[in-house]
């Protein structure tokens, strides 16, 4: 096996046992990189300088027998819209091109406080809005399962990274699926936490009450390894939750007496069938595990991914009302041929060439709703649903321990088979949104293939309860 192939908890112990060291392992992951990103184009930016000083820095604590934390050494990719001091930060936009990160976002100051390798910044949709990665203005992501297919989105140039073995873990962020959802078509592992338990401190904002960082690995060990040093209270983040982590949650006797909802109406018409089969394969096998399995109703999460579509624009449309052409990002001042006569149509020009085409129809989109004489008929009556959608969680986590369902209604489609059609593109998210809109803790793991791609399996859990939801799906992990 390659270094770069390997899981932290192996990168760990064979730094502590010194069979390798941090500087080699990460220069087997930047040596994959140059193998494989100019087909599958993962990375937007590099870090190869710093990634290689830190590895040293690494080694030498080593060296010296003072150790390292779990994820010290170890080299990682950061999704372009987490700030890392001195380094690009573009969001996947044009209007952000040249932008280079002044502080660090919280998670990257937990991480640098590890000893982590950052071994560059990975493509992304425009500002986390998609489902494919092929709305980032720098090109599309493919999924290295199958280069003719999308690796889902919005954070699919880490699902991508983790997928081909080019880096040993990642960060995204999930606002309605979009680590979930390509961890599922890249078939790797993904996990988004609880609102609120990881710190959005220096995450450049899509949708605030639904944006949450989280991680993609190899296995569900890893992801428990990431969320433990990224995750915890920051007074900077007002949204930040004031608890302790807790520790992990220990499944003594495994699945056994563990009460699985499974919900009927996230199992519809229009799943593939051999997506279908492949998740009730994976039930089974929960089942003969000693999980009680229980069929359970939840509103149908069409309803779900109608509240989704009316609160992420608004909050899009208020959020990207900073990149105007005079703070900070693209500006139409700086273009000499440029004909601006006055402030609007500075704001206007930038905009126009700065954002994109899903970007600017979901600032439209917000604008729209929060206008006078709509704010009442569609944001105000989507946060009434959102009210509903988290009660009606509730009720069913009196039933049951967890939930589990399909992560996505198919498997990867074909570069540009949705990009024209922008509501089928956003169907793909109907299993993934319902979490962010309510809050929950989810995580896909892989479980069999359908047509040759992966599949994913998606448990989510009661608020707060993010180990006993990676505890569940490790055992899962185990027997599927």
């Amino acid at each position: 096996m390659n270094l770069n192939e390997l899981t932290i908890k192996q990168c760990h112990d064979g730094l502590l046992k010194k069979n390798f060291s941090s500087e080699e392992l990460t220069k087997a992951c930047f040596k994959e990189i140059k193998k494989q990103d100019k087909k599958i184009h993962a990375f937007l930016s590099l870090n190869e300088k710093g990634a290689l000083e830190q590895a040293k820095a690494a080694d030498k604590k080593i060296k010296e027998g003072k150790g390292i934390c779990g994820l010290g050494g170890i080299p990682a990719a950061i999704k372009d819209n987490m700030l890392i001091e001195d380094l690009p930060c573009t969001a996947g936009s044009k209007i952000l091109e040249n932008y280079k990160a002044t502080y660090n976002a919280t998670v990257i100051e937990k991480l640098k406080g590890e000893g982590a390798v950052f071994l560059g910044k990975t493509n992304m949709d425009e500002f986390a809005m998609g489902s494919s990665t092929e709305n980032s203005a720098y090109g599309p992501t493919k999924n290295p399962r199958d280069t003719k297919k999308v690796p889902g989105g919005s954070s699919g140039g880490s699902a991508a990274a983790v997928a081909a073995n080019m880096c040993v873990y990642a960060l995204g962020s999930d606002t309605g699926g979009s680590i979930r959802q390509p961890a599922s078509l890249c078939g790797v592992c993904g996990f988004k936490p609880t609102y609120g338990r990881v710190s959005r401190y220096g995450l450049i904002a899509m949708a605030s009450s639904l944006d949450q960082i989280g991680s993609f690995a190899k296995n569900v060990a890893d992801l428990k390894e990431v969320y433990t040093a990224i995750g915890g209270y920051d007074k900077r983040d007002a949204t930040s939750a004031k608890m302790p982590l807790g520790g992990a949650r220990e499944f003594t006797e495994g699945l056994k007496g563990v009460k699985i909802g499974v919900p009927k109406e996230y199992f519809i018409e229009g799943m593939e069938s051999g997506v279908e089969e492949k998740v009730r394969e994976a039930i089974s096998k929960m089942e003969k595990a000693g999980a009680e399995i229980i069929e359970v109703n939840l509103l149908d999460p069409k309803y779900g991914l109608a509240v989704y579509y009316t609160i992420m624009p608004a909050e899009v449309s208020a959020n990207l009302a900073r990149f105007d052409g005079i703070r900070y990002g693209y500006s139409e001042i700086r273009n000499p041929k440029s004909e601006i006569r006055n402030l609007l149509d500075v704001y206007k020009k930038s905009r126009a060439k700065g954002f994109g085409k899903e970007t600017t129809r979901r600032i439209m989109l917000g604008t729209y709703v929060l206008s006078a004489g709509y704010y009442d008929a569609y944001y105000k009556q989507a946060q009434k649903v959102r009210a509903v959608i988290r009660d009606d969680f509730r009720k069913v986590f009196e039933k049951v321990d967890f939930l589990v369902t399909p992560t996505s209604p198919s498997v990867a489609w074909d570069i540009g088979a949705k990009f024209e059609d922008p509501l089928t593109m956003y169907l793909s998210d109907i299993y993934t949104v319902t979490a962010n809109v309510a809050g929950l803790p989810g995580v896909s793991i892989p479980c069999g293939e359908s047509r040759g791609l992966p599949v994913g399996l998606q448990i989510m859990g009661r608020w707060n309860d993010d180990y006993g939801v990676l505890g569940v799906a490790e055992l899962c992990e185990q027997l599927i």
